[in-house]
């Protein structure tokens, strides 16, 4: 009697608080007074309209979906179901929003024969609703709402019902609900096999990777992986690949960044088309990223080639890499010369020592008299990190000298990481 008179109170503000706990007070009486007490209270908290308090609506659907999961189908489809119809064409965007980012949780607490017969309909009209957030909020679940459905059901339900809805969401106007999608749409491949991948995301996956904002092209980048393993790696070179050699030059550094990340990954799937189709097609990429104008892209290229050399190995790095790597070091500009060492730093990792003491050691003690100090003192901290895969001959006769000289230079910041180095090599 207490918690009815709370539910049925004049003030907003306690109507809300018992909103909020009326799911949890389910738990814990008998099915006897929960189907014939509580949920009479919660679907009058849940059609709240005194006040037009959509607070009090938008936290009863929360707990509609706990009331839900003690429920039997019968008496779901009996009892709540027309609440959450109701929520999911609510006036409020707000209880809409919350029904969209519920919707998963809903999905599970009522469910496969509600769901399709019922919420399939309601999840599509979220994907249209007016409002960007309730859209973008129900865009984000498409992956996971597709993957719960049964099997055998999948392609009946998602070809007729959801994919209209995400064809209409590629173009959508609003950027938050475009890299929503792109966010979840590439798990969509596994769901849907590979004929309707190629025939209707595929041109999908192309529109977004070309859309004008950075995010939502990150957002297919980032998930190439899951339509490489249903569509096979000959047909995402074919069609992915140009718009991903397009993305690597884009004027937002961000967006470089993200394909270089990606780089390894997508050289692991070429791996079976050859290492001349990578070199063919993305090596020249791989290069040109060293001399960006942005400090954060040539460093993740230098991280890239280690990388590299662990997928196509060492041979290929000594006949394609490392040769235009050490040639950067009587590049004009100091930034690139700095690079070269960057670069010797992270390949040396993966390098034996005889191709360190052969190719690299010369380079490094040639930079050791360049006319500028930052370039000066990352010579003597390369000496530092290769020292350790050095034969004692090699320190004693090219390493040692270099650093001593770097030892007596005038500017403070050489003087101290020679030193470092000279303490290593003793």
């Amino acid at each position: 009697m207490m918690f009815k008179c709370l539910c049925t109170d004049d003030t907003p503000m306690v109507r809300r608080a018992a909103a909020s706990k009326i799911g949890e007070f389910a738990k814990v009486v008998e099915m006897e007074h929960l189907k014939g007490e509580i949920i009479p209270l919660f679907n009058s908290l849940a059609n709240d309209e005194q006040f037009s308090q959509d607070s009090v609506r938008l936290l009863a659907v929360e707990a509609g979906i706990t009331i839900a999961g003690l429920l039997t189908e019968s008496d779901i489809e009996a009892l709540l179901l027309p609440m959450f119809r109701s929520a999911a064409s609510d006036k409020s965007w707000r209880v809409r929003y919350m029904i969209a980012d519920k919707f998963i949780e809903l999905q599970k607490a009522v469910g496969p024969t509600i769901t399709r017969n019922h919420l399939v309909f309601h999840f599509s009209g979220l994907l249209k609703d007016v409002e960007a957030e309730v859209r973008a909020s129900a865009a984000n679940k498409i992956k996971e709402f597709c993957t719960n459905l049964p099997a055998d059901i999948q392609e009946g339900v998602i070809m007729p019902n959801i994919l209209p809805a995400v064809k209409e969401l590629v173009c959508d106007t609003n950027q938050h609900v475009k890299a929503a999608l792109a966010s979840v749409i590439m798990g969509l491949s596994p769901i849907m096999g590979k004929d309707n991948t190629i025939q209707h995301l595929l041109p999908l996956f192309l529109i977004l990777l070309k859309d004008e904002h950075s995010d939502v092209r990150l957002n297919i980048i980032s998930n190439l992986d899951s339509v490489n393993k249903v569509i096979g790696i000959h047909q995402l070179s074919q069609s992915l690949l140009p718009a991903i050699v397009e993305l690597a030059e884009d004027p937002k550094w961000r967006v470089r960044l993200a394909i270089i990340e990606h780089m390894p990954l997508l050289a692991e799937q070429l791996a079976p088309l050859g290492v001349e189709f990578f070199d063919e097609k993305l090596n020249s990429l791989c290069m040109s990223w060293l001399v960006d104008g942005v400090f954060a892209i040539r460093s993740a290229a230098t991280s890239n080639l280690k990388k590299l050399v662990s997928i196509f190995g060492l041979e290929w790095a000594q006949n394609t890499i490392i040769t235009k790597v050490l040639s950067m070091a009587r590049d004009p500009n100091y930034l690139h010369r700095m690079t070269t060492l960057f670069a010797i730093n992270v390949l040396a990792e993966v390098c034996p020592p005889d191709v360190i003491t052969k190719f690299m050691v010369p380079v490094i003690a040639n930079l050791a008299a360049d006319a500028v100090p930052n370039v000066r003192f990352n010579v003597a901290k390369t000496m530092k990190k290769i020292t350790p895969s050095l034969d004692s001959q090699t320190i004693e006769y090219q390493i040692k000298p270099c650093l001593t000289k770097l030892y007596d230079d005038e500017d403070t910041d050489v003087k101290f990481f020679a030193n470092e180095a000279l303490v290593l090599c003793h």
